[in-house]
């Protein structure tokens, strides 16, 4: 076996575990729309008391999610199709970040909520 055929064999094992990784994280991608789907469908619902700012805003936000992890799975597959690992499945795992602060964001503020009302009922 020659240097060169070593290599190949040593560079397509390395990314073989990148490309389970994109894999992976562009279905998780999709499912993440999925759920999209359903709160972009009842994001119309912020127009129930009238057209404000707040409600234009946040269905504008709403809507617009989709091209973040689009454009991260657009990035991370051109990045593999350059060789360029690293960024490739740095790319790829940023279109968990919207999802997970999100998550985190609602997490605390339901935690602050729950606190507040928890201090509230024990007050005379």
């Amino acid at each position: 076996m020659t240097a060169i055929e070593q290599t190949s064999e040593q560079t397509t094992k390395s990314r073989r575990g990148l490309l389970i990784w994109l894999i992976v994280s562009q279905i998780l991608a999709v499912a993440s729309l999925l759920f999209w789907l359903l709160v972009a469908a009842t994001s119309v619902m912020a127009f129930d008391s009238g057209q404000t700012p707040q409600a234009w805003a946040f269905v504008i936000t709403v809507w617009s999610y989709p091209i973040f992890p689009i454009a991260m799975a657009i990035g991370a597959w051109i990045a593999y199709a350059r060789r360029k690992n690293i960024l490739s499945a740095i790319l790829s795992g940023l279109t968990f970040v919207l999802p997970l602060l999100l998550f985190i964001f609602l997490w605390i503020f339901s935690l602050i909520g729950f606190i507040g009302s928890g201090l509230h009922s024990y007050s005379y």
